[in-house]
């Protein structure tokens, strides 16, 4: 009997440790799979802000080269600069991030100003950017430092080129101011939580602009900072944990450096509150975890009592293999559901189109599938918020059970904002049929999306149909109901496209 207990006690040893090696790795692949989604999220953003920064500064070019020829070619006289002040004028109505253009003569006094005259006696010979190209004969755009604009007081950014006499000596130099403020009214509405900064910098760290704005930063150089004195030697393009050198705060970064410019975009996140939803699921599944470890010391021990009260060894074991059996159902039925809409999950979705594709085959009947795609959900998450794109999918889910309900029939999550309907025993008419009442549902929900062009949030749907007696695949089914979707975004969106017939199995 003590032979017995040693093994038990052995048992119940290795299965705790299984468990709680099995609870310790699934929460460090999950740390790190919330990491590498937040490195993404910022390698996304720093492309689509690079790209932004990128265009400005190349109009600002071109503006100058024009500016600069014109100069060249006409001279700086009293009607020339008129002319040229009412082009500059029209210019930074049409693009709205231009602070002001200044023209500079070869002293540094203010020639043309298209914010009007300029203040007696001001002048920018003492400006970095006038110093540079005085003393460098390349006519190439060069980015300046952050100043205050001596005509506006506003934070500007310097886009500035040297203009020459005819015989190639200094004339001056135009600079196009661009407004700070403009750039963090953009930054400002993205979502990067409230311990994120987005930064512009010069490759030698030098910020340009930061948000969240502080006065502090205008002027201040990062080249000590890891991202300059190590990661940008060795690559373009990066990702980064570190201390932020500005305020202390721990970030995941996200950098890229641009083509044509010397300029650093980079991106960050606070990486507590990237690891927030982590830490809330770790929470939960360290619960469980402890739950599951505490009924197998209690099964264990029930084990152990049962060999020593051999009598009542047997009521207790029923017991617990009934309560067991009733656990493992709850977590079926747990596990084939998706916890943010209720509806099946992608792996009950796989089984049952695998055997409702048997019966298809066995029966000689049809089978249709839908996928549907909500339109511009990335827009609506960017507008209201995760929380509120959560709802908009619990909402459309809540459609798709009222509207299929047939016993046969199969409603699933199938991948972040993409749904799937299996319709058993249905052709291409009838599915295309339930796609419009879908469609029709969904518009008249009139759930409001300020993103869309429709103004309300819609979906799109690709329809594939598995004739009676075909023998293609559950692939192929897929497969030509994600191209048939596929079109219907193509074409526009908020509209349903069928997929040719699938005559023949695939090869």
């Amino acid at each position: 009997m003590k032979r017995d207990i040693r093994l038990a006690v052995l048992l119940l040893s290795i299965i705790s440790l299984t468990v709680a090696a099995a609870t310790a790795w699934e929460l460090w692949a999950a740390r790190e799979r919330t990491l590498a989604k937040a490195y993404t999220h910022n390698l996304n953003l720093t492309q689509a802000l690079d790209t932004y920064v990128e265009g400005i500064i190349t109009q600002s070019s071109m503006l100058l080269l024009g500016l600069a020829e014109r100069l060249e070619a006409d001279g700086s006289g009293p009607a020339q600069l008129e002319r040229l002040r009412q082009l500059a004028q029209r210019q930074q109505s049409l693009l709205s991030q231009l602070d002001g253009i200044v023209v500079y003569d070869a002293n540094g006094a203010w020639l043309m100003s298209s914010n009007g005259n300029a203040p007696p006696g001001t002048s920018g010979a003492d400006r970095s950017f006038f110093i540079h190209h005085r003393d460098t004969p390349s006519t190439d755009a060069y980015i300046g430092e952050p100043i205050r604009s001596r005509s506006t007081g506003k934070w500007v950014i310097t886009v500035s080129r040297r203009y020459n006499h005819p015989d190639g000596s200094f004339a001056g130099v135009i600079s196009v101011t661009l407004g700070v403020e403009n750039f963090l009214q953009l930054f400002g509405k993205i979502d990067i939580g409230r311990h994120g900064a987005i930064g512009v910098t010069t490759v030698n760290g030098q910020v340009l602009v930061r948000y969240p704005f502080r006065q502090s930063d205008m002027g201040r150089v990062l080249s000590r900072s890891p991202i300059f004195s190590g990661y940008l030697d060795h690559a373009q393009v990066g990702t980064a944990t570190f201390n932020s050198s500005l305020d202390g705060i721990e970030r995941i970064y996200a950098f890229r450096k641009n083509e044509r410019y010397p300029l650093v975009t980079t991106v960050a996140l606070g990486k507590d509150e990237a690891l927030a939803a982590w830490r809330a699921d770790a929470l939960r599944t360290v619960g469980i975890a402890f739950g599951l470890l505490m009924v197998i010391v209690i099964i264990g021990c029930l084990m152990i009592l049962a060999i020593q009260r051999r009598i009542r060894t047997e009521a207790l074991l029923v017991g617990a293999r009934e309560d067991l059996l009733k656990a493992n159902r709850q977590l079926e039925v747990l596990a084939s559901r998706d916890p943010l809409t209720g509806l099946q999950n992608r792996r009950s979705f796989d089984d049952h189109l695998a055997a409702e594709l048997r019966r298809a085959h066995r029966e000689q009947a049809p089978l249709s599938l839908l996928l549907i795609d909500v339109d511009y959900f990335k827009r609506f998450n960017d507008t209201y918020g995760h929380p509120a794109g959560d709802d908009c999918l619990r909402s459309i889910g809540q459609l798709l059970t009222d509207r299929v309900r047939r016993p046969g029939d199969l409603t699933a999550r199938y991948g972040g904002e993409e749904l799937a309907v299996i319709l058993p025993s249905t052709d291409s008419a009838g599915a295309q049929a339930v796609a419009e009442q879908i469609l029709q549902r969904l518009w008249q929900s009139n759930l409001t999306h300020v993103g869309s062009p429709f103004g309300r949030v819609t979906a799109s749907i690709g329809i594939a149909t598995l004739p009676a007696g075909s023998g293609a695949s559950a692939t192929a089914l897929i497969g030509a109901a994600d191209q048939a979707l596929y079109r219907a975004k193509a074409d526009g969106r908020n509209r349903l496209d069928s997929a040719p017939s699938l005559a023949a199995a695939e090869p």
